[in-house]
């Protein structure tokens, strides 16, 4: 009896040590975190709405939550929906609204003629980085990021991160676009070919590599010619430029696309028969009417 008492107590230990392991609970919550979610909510960035609603403060498992959390379940005024609704801290909604305004529907326009209604992403998670137990926890773990896994069209057309990185011209095209976008708005932005756990979605987040957040992390490195206007520009409906570029070191392998931006040739059918989108032609296509983005005081 007694031995079964302490093959009990020792396994319920160890269960215990693997769940600190897991949620990694002597890392320490930093300052900034709260302090920019203050800022964020007296600044009255985020602004309640039907899609966008305040929560109650999510307190754990350990260091994770947010204290001012939101849940959206849609975007941009209500015209993109969310397939999953997200839970996310103050500070990157308002850069997600800035990403879809000032890239991501100019860039819809460009290569398909038509806008997104509808973003496949996730969102809050309590978790190691890359879903390693151990490790550093991920920015998912305070509502810090996003990842978006497929966007789908007015049409109904779905173009997927994992597909349409290497799919037809037009959904590589604005992949690219997409990606070098985001990273005039994020501090980590991470697209297939940045390491093995990237290749189905795109993560977005805003995690501090430096004491003042100014390094930024944007992989893999492409050669790819924008068909937007640049930020700052009369024309680009991002109003700012973004801040100086510092790279955080970071060991990680990096892919580099040093060729042909799109890799393969274009296909003209999926073997899954999907519907298959069109090359943008040949001649320039009409600029979309500016959208005023948001821009910090």
């Amino acid at each position: 009896m007694r031995r079964g008492i302490v093959a009990f107590s020792a396994l319920t230990l160890f269960g215990l040590g693997l769940t600190g392991c897991a949620l990694n609970r002597f890392e320490q919550r930093e300052p900034w975190r709260n302090q920019a979610e203050e800022v964020c909510l007296a600044q009255k960035l985020v602004r309640p709405s039907e899609d966008i609603q305040p929560v109650k403060e999510i307190d754990g498992p350990g260091v994770c939550g947010m204290v001012h959390p939101f849940r959206v379940t849609r975007l941009a005024g209500g015209t993109v929906a969310l397939k999953q609704r997200m839970t996310l801290a103050c500070p990157i909604i308002p850069e997600v609204e800035a990403w879809l305004a000032g890239t991501v529907q100019p860039a819809a326009e460009v290569y398909f003629g038509q806008p997104v209604v509808e973003i496949n992403s996730g969102s809050y998670s309590c978790r190691g980085r890359n879903n390693q137990v151990g490790a550093k926890l991920s920015e998912h773990s305070f509502g810090n990021a996003v990842d978006v896994m497929s966007f789908r069209f007015a049409d109904g057309y779905v173009v997927t991160v994992k597909g349409g990185w290497r799919g037809t011209e037009a959904e590589q095209g604005f992949l690219r676009e997409v990606f070098l976008g985001a990273c005039n708005h994020f501090t980590t932005v991470l697209a297939p070919g940045s390491n093995i756990y990237h290749y189905d979605h795109l993560h977005l987040d805003l995690a501090r590599h430096d004491p003042r957040g100014l390094r930024r992390i944007c992989k893999p490195l492409i050669k790819y010619e924008s068909r937007l206007p640049p930020p700052g520009t009369p024309l680009s409906p991002i109003r700012r430029k973004p801040p100086a570029w510092q790279p955080a070191p970071d060991p990680a392998p990096i892919d580099v696309e040093q060729d042909d931006p799109y890799g393969l040739s274009p296909t003209s059918a999926r073997e899954t028969g999907s519907k298959v989108a069109h090359a943008a032609p040949s001649a320039p296509a009409p600029r979309p009417a500016p959208v005023q983005a948001y821009a910090p005081p």
